[in-house]
């Protein structure tokens, strides 16, 4: 039976959850969802999985657009991944619902925590709790796999409920504005005009204006721009001057550099 992975990624925490999940259920197909930008279809699978980031803790407008893709299809078996760094609050409940209006029910969804990379709250913490993280990944991953092979159902792993409460009215009250929030990033000195910023948004929402980039209001808040520079040149807001910049250590830039830009 094919498999196919679709994942979104910004700091590499999903591309890595999505590569070693692929690696443990073996012959699978990773597709990244910004590659598909332009094409009309999208080849069906069997079994389809989606893995992506937990964004201001909801489903990221990019996946509610790939759900909405995704009619017509008639996979066997569909789960999800939802790759956060501690809150998954009631984002996999609200994936199925949105999979559900579009005729396709989620099979399984499960949580994984990776390390944070929303730098204007601080940085990813010591190495060893990030190295904490991954191995507790990793044996979580080589379960779900078990889990998706024998096709099993359920369960769709969600946060407490005061996080489902909270949290979840938060995410519908700011959905509409995440693409302005970008109105925080800024430049300083040590810019270079390399350019990279706007090679690795995968949203497509940085162009390079007289050297320098500009944000132009489609942003996903995905944070690759700031995190990936090799300059640490961007800033958001006044504090991440002073945090340390993360992207999955066994990630490289070239892995989403490849991603083509809308």
């Amino acid at each position: 039976m094919k498999t196919t992975i679709y994942y979104y990624t910004g700091t590499g925490n999903s591309l890595w959850v999505a590569r070693t999940l692929a690696k443990e259920l073996g012959e699978t197909d990773l597709v990244s969802i910004p590659d598909l930008t332009g094409r009309d279809q999208i080849d069906g699978a069997d079994v389809i999985g989606l893995v992506f980031p937990v964004y201001i803790w909801g489903v990221p407008a990019p996946i509610v657009k790939f759900a909405g893709r995704l009619r017509g299809l008639r996979p066997s078996y569909v789960f999800a991944v939802a790759v956060n760094g501690g809150q998954v609050s009631n984002t996999l409940v609200e994936l199925g619902d949105l999979l559900k209006t579009n005729g396709i029910d989620l099979s399984s969804g499960f949580e994984i925590r990776t390390p944070s990379n929303y730098i204007p709250w601080g940085g990813p913490g010591p190495k060893e709790k990030q190295n904490q993280l991954f191995d507790e990944g990793r044996a979580k991953l080589a379960r779900i796999a078990a889990h998706v092979r024998d096709r099993k159902t359920g369960p769709t792993e969600k946060g407490p409920l005061w996080q489902r409460l909270v949290f979840t009215l938060f995410h519908k009250l700011t959905f509409d504005k995440v693409p302005n929030m970008d109105g925080k990033f800024w430049v300083d000195e040590k810019c270079n005009e390399c350019g990279l910023c706007a090679k690795v948004c995968p949203a497509g929402n940085i162009t390079i204006d007289n050297g320098k980039p500009s944000w132009n209001h489609r942003c996903e808040q995905c944070l690759a721009c700031i995190q990936w520079c090799p300059r640490e040149a961007i800033q958001y807001g006044r504090k991440t001057p002073q945090y340390e910049r993360y992207h999955h250590p066994e990630i490289a830039l070239k892995d989403v550099l490849k991603l083509p830009r809308p």
